[in-house]
């Protein structure tokens, strides 16, 4: 599942289902999709968000050169993005809105 947020001031961003969940909860909100938050809930919900996410530890990358193990050998290795990168968009569009004081919607998409 895709989740779209939208707002009039920041245009849409569109998630992975489970990360926007985290972010949803992280923010305050009950984590369900559809949802909306009202402009007046906009700055404490950014505020929320910003706070958990600096909680969160930020794994370190892998090393370019890391030595892997033989069981790893052609396996494709994905790397890991820490949810305060993927936040990003979030924590932009959500700054957007407060600044205007408008609302932020998001539902899913297909």
């Amino acid at each position: 599942m895709l989740v779209t947020f939208r707002s009039k001031a920041a245009g849409s961003i569109t998630m992975f289902g489970e990360h926007a969940a985290q972010l949803l909860q992280l923010m305050g909100a009950s984590g369900r999709v559809p949802g909306a938050l009202n402009a007046a809930d906009v700055p404490a919900a950014l505020r929320s968000l910003q706070a958990g996410l600096q909680g969160m530890q930020t794994p370190a990358p892998p090393a370019l050169n890391e030595d892997r193990s033989a069981d790893d050998e052609g396996e494709d290795q994905q790397p890991v993005v820490a949810l305060a990168i993927r936040a990003t968009p979030l924590l932009e569009l959500l700054q957007r809105a407060a600044a205007a004081g408008t609302e932020v919607l998001w539902e899913k998409t297909a």
